[in-house]
């Protein structure tokens, strides 16, 4: 079977259970184009991590699985039922990984620009495609229904994620570039 189908074409791309074809630059396209950037970043993420970072692997890869299961509700037309579904339990996994990430680093007492090690710097990089991912959701909730569980999700990704290049650079060694105006 051919990977390309030439649907595609024209501009418009299916969703999954839909008769009726997608714009590829609608709202829902956007959004799911910025959730398989962030997967994908995190994929380099998970490919440049150090020895002394491997720690981190596993909560990334099953936020990888969590984002693929966010896309398949987003690439879901309406009245069909999602194969996934984004919920409550998954942001509250995040929130034990951020509290378990918290308490083995130095506080905060001033920003700190995004950067490090290798794996700092991706990180960081995937927390700025998160937040976008973030808007993009919170644009097309404003003209469909969206599982609201998804925004917070995401939300709490980019807090997950900022924490993870804090780690990142602790476990490297890699001292934080701190602002200091």
């Amino acid at each position: 079977m051919a990977i390309y189908t030439k649907k595609g074409d024209q501009g418009t791309t299916g969703l999954f259970g839909a008769s009726v074809r997608v714009e590829k630059d609608s709202l829902r396209i956007e959004a799911l184009g910025s959730i398989d950037e962030l997967n994908c970043q995190i994929g380099v993420v998970i490919s440049s991590l150090l020895e002394s970072q491997i720690s981190l692997r596993d909560e990334l890869l099953s936020i990888q699985e969590d984002i693929f299961e966010i896309a398949a509700e987003l690439a879901t037309s309406k009245g069909v039922e999602p194969p996934y579904t984004c919920d409550s339990d998954k942001t509250r996994r995040l929130e034990s990984f951020i509290d378990l990430q918290e308490g083995g680093l130095p506080v905060l007492a001033n920003f700190i620009f995004p950067g490090g090690s290798v794996a700092g710097a991706f990180l960081h990089m995937a927390r700025s495609i998160c937040r976008r991912a973030e808007r993009a959701i919170v644009r097309l909730s404003a003209r469909e229904d969206v599982n609201a569980s998804i925004a917070r999700y995401l939300n709490r990704l980019s807090d997950y994620l900022f924490m993870a290049a804090r780690l990142a650079n602790h476990l490297s060694r890699t001292p934080e570039a701190v602002w200091k105006k």
